[in-house]
């Protein structure tokens, strides 16, 4: 069998791939910046905030999750959702050393 067109690429490279597509619904960028707002583990008040039905909710969550977005954990009958600070971190790394790679380009 041939490779995936992933496999041509790093892991970096796919990581933030997975992480824009997560991205890429206004929705989702509206639960992560309900997430940073309150500051805390929510379970059950995003569905609240949203003009969304709890199942299309429930699977934007999914997706942030997948993406490594998200951290949750599960309290009783809940799942508790809040931001993965290490997923942030090395996208902030990544962002970073772009806008370092454009101030030094001279191109243009």
């Amino acid at each position: 069998m041939g490779a995936t067109k992933t496999d041509h690429f790093t892991n970096e490279q796919n990581q933030i791939a997975i992480i824009a597509k997560a991205l890429g619904h206004p929705a989702r960028i509206a639960i992560l910046e309900y997430l940073l707002k309150v500051n805390e583990c929510i379970c059950g008040d995003i569905v609240n905030e949203l003009p969304l039905a709890q199942p299309t909710v429930s699977q934007h969550l999914k997706e942030l999750k997948n993406a490594d977005l998200i951290k949750g954990t599960v309290e009783g009958n809940a799942i508790c959702y809040c931001i993965n600070e290490k997923t942030i971190e090395m996208l902030n790394s990544y962002f970073s050393s772009i806008i370092k790679g454009v101030k030094n380009n001279k191109c243009c």
